[in-house]
């Protein structure tokens, strides 16, 4: 198995702002992408769609102001059964997001793509939390034909 793992410092006075922004409808919309929708709760199905298509995810664990865990319960092939883990923990003036992605089978080209993808969004999250104006798609950076 192998993983996608970042890590972004988003400067905020308060880690609620970002974990809103990682668990609300209104707030994933405003920096992943503008088609979303679903039940945030746990056990609930968020569901992202994008041009290529989407991804459902079934919330396994919400621990305000501190985790977020996801599964993938319906897209791509190599998407499906993995999980998406948030950690937030306060530093200072900033809030430490860990970002993993865990689960791949392999590293195939795709996960290269979802990775880089997954850098560009989190830009977009720390875009939205700190001066209020995220890059949700279809207005995300393109980096190939896959978008």
């Amino acid at each position: 198995m192998v993983d996608i793992l970042h890590r972004v410092g988003i400067k905020t006075p308060s880690v609620d702002n970002v974990y809103q922004a990682i668990t609300t409808i209104e707030g994933l919309s405003n920096w992943w992408t503008i088609d979303t929708k679903g039940d945030g709760a746990i056990g609930g199905v968020l569901e992202f769609r994008f041009p290529a298509g989407g991804f459902d995810m079934k919330v396994l664990e919400l621990e305000p102001g501190k985790r977020v865990l996801w599964q993938v319960v319906d897209g791509p092939a190599e998407w499906i059964d993995t999980t998406v883990s948030w950690e937030l923990k306060q530093s200072d003036e900033y809030v430490i997001v860990l970002f993993k992605h865990l689960g791949w089978t392999e590293p195939v080209e795709f996960m290269h793509h979802c990775s880089t993808k997954w850098a560009t969004f989190l830009m977009s999250l720390k875009a939205l939390v700190e001066t209020g104006q995220g890059s949700p798609d279809p207005d995300s950076v393109r980096i190939g034909d896959w978008h």
